[in-house]
């Protein structure tokens, strides 16, 4: 079970909701450090707005999250970004070199990155340095989100999360992304929540899933619950017939 490993995130009856529309209700549970989680359930599910309460882009309206057992509110929100980085699916790239594009996260607290830790991060996510000075715009699909996660890395933050990042890729690049996150996870102890609507992905690259519906959080374990769920609405979801 995931209370046998120390919490990275962890939820403490948490609701969020925007006028009179209940989006998260009573959240309650753990996101493993150094493992990664999946979240998966149908669209308008809430795990999108999940994703950006652990980072502290909105706030709870109930509850208490706590980041590496401390209060998330009690961090300052710089401490915070660099603590906890997030990458999309639309992998959103500002004009300019890659170079200038993972600088920005530095740009923002005064400094600048040098040659050699910028080479570094292109190799920790498969490009080579000849990638440095080419423009934005010349880059593909995959190499937008590679360029992307890399520049999320530029913190070296502990828990990485994502949301959706492979749903527009190509198979060939897809491939190349979870073994890229896969690669981060392990060689720095990085917790990864990552959302994802391709449940095969879910349980081959997830250690744990959080399974959510209608704003609620159904069930949650291993990976593998994904093959044989307890709760009946997960399995009519995992079988296609619960959207």
């Amino acid at each position: 079970m995931i209370e046998r490993y120390k919490p990275a995130i962890h939820f403490n009856d948490v609701t969020y909701s925007i006028d009179d529309n209940v989006i998260l209700k009573n959240i309650t549970g753990s996101f493993p450090e150094g493992k990664i989680t999946t979240l998966v359930g149908p669209s308008g599910a809430g795990k999108t707005t999940l994703l950006k309460l652990c980072n502290h882009l909105i706030s709870a309206d109930s509850g208490e999250i706590y980041i590496k057992d401390k209060l998330i509110a009690n961090y300052e929100p710089v401490e915070l970004r660099k603590l906890v980085g997030m990458a999309l699916q639309s992998a959103p790239m500002a004009e300019g070199t890659v170079l200038e594009n993972l600088n920005l996260p530095l740009a923002l607290q005064g400094k600048k990155l040098n040659q050699a830790d910028a080479e570094e991060l292109l190799e920790d996510v498969g490009l080579g340095k000849e990638f440095l000075h080419r423009s934005s715009k010349e880059l593909s699909g995959g190499q937008r989100q590679k360029v992307s996660i890399a520049r999320t890395l530029v913190n070296r933050p502990q828990v990485l999360l994502l949301d959706e990042i492979t749903s527009s890729l190509d198979r060939a690049s897809l491939l190349e992304i979870e073994e890229l996150i896969s690669k981060i996870n392990q060689k720095y102890g990085t917790t990864i929540i990552w959302i994802t609507h391709n449940l095969q992905q879910a349980l081959t690259i997830g250690n744990y899933t959080w399974v959510m519906m209608n704003g609620a959080l159904i069930e949650t374990g291993e990976s593998s619950l994904l093959e044989s769920p307890v709760n009946e609405k997960v399995r009519r979801f995992v079988k296609g017939e619960e959207e």
